[in-house]
């Protein structure tokens, strides 16, 4: 099993749009890249933190090759937008995929040089290590599924 966190806005959409994903087993929804190792909602709101909310994925390779989650990625969110997703504004809704390996740097690197023409040259999506990612608050997992909006 591998892991990769993403960040593309509100965190409750795209752990919506990706828990079903053959290939996927588990979502989590939490704050990654900013300063502290552990950080609160209120916090992160504040736009203070540096974190970004993310949704973390736990993924079969041999099913779901990181190449394919990163091509949903591109498809999820709108990466021309800096620091906002739609009506989301600040840093913590930036597009950023933070990678854990050099194989997902790479893949990530290759991945948006192939997109950005495809978005007109105007992709804001940072590529960064993982750093300081804590889970969020157990009202935040599975949200969507839980008040079923």
């Amino acid at each position: 099993m591998q892991k990769c966190t993403l960040a593309l806005g509100c965190f409750w959409k795209p752990e919506e749009n990706f828990k079903n994903k053959p290939g996927i087993i588990q979502t989590e929804v939490g704050y990654a890249g900013g300063q502290k190792s552990e950080v609160t909602y209120e916090e992160v709101c504040t736009g203070n933190t540096g974190h970004a909310e993310v949704v973390r994925l736990t993924y079969d390779e041999k099913i779901i090759p990181f190449k394919k989650i990163l091509d949903l990625f591109f498809k999820m969110h709108d990466p021309t937008q800096k620091d906002m997703q739609y009506p989301d504004v600040g840093t913590q809704y930036r597009s950023e995929i933070f990678y854990e390996t050099d194989e997902q740097k790479k893949a990530a690197e290759e991945t948006l040089s192939k997109k950005n023409p495809e978005f007109g040259g105007k992709i804001q999506t940072n590529i960064s290590k993982i750093k300081n990612y804590c889970k969020a608050e157990e009202y935040h997992q599975r949200y969507i599924e839980k008040k079923s909006i």
